[in-house]
């Protein structure tokens, strides 16, 4: 019900900049990041890179906001929206290849 609720699992990246959404689709074309389990980026390697940091950071902050409003809209947690939104995001978009880190924390490869 929660995941038809909030859309489509494309929206949370409706929120960032063009240049950080770039930044971010090659980082994850590299195997540097990947979707996590709560809906947000991480990293699935170590990072330096300040400009990755810095999207990654655009990225998560624009996602937090949407999943407070998806939240306080259908009476849940913003974890709660979180999740689902990574569960939507996990089952259509991601690609083979992809990382993403699942709920017991462990990084896999689609």
């Amino acid at each position: 019900m929660l995941l038809a609720a909030m859309g489509t699992p494309e929206r949370p990246a409706l929120a960032q900049s063009s240049s950080s959404k770039a930044l971010v689709d090659a980082a994850k074309a590299d195997g540097k990041v990947g979707e996590q389990a709560d809906g947000y980026l991480g990293f699935v390697t170590a990072q330096d890179d300040p400009e990755l940091t810095a999207a990654v950071a655009e990225i998560n902050t624009a996602r937090a906001r949407l999943y407070e409003e998806t939240a306080r809209r259908h009476g849940v947690t913003p974890e709660v929206a979180g999740v689902a939104a990574a569960k939507a995001l996990f089952e259509t978009k991601l690609r083979p290849g992809d990382y993403y880190r699942d709920a017991t924390g462990v990084w896999r490869r689609k």
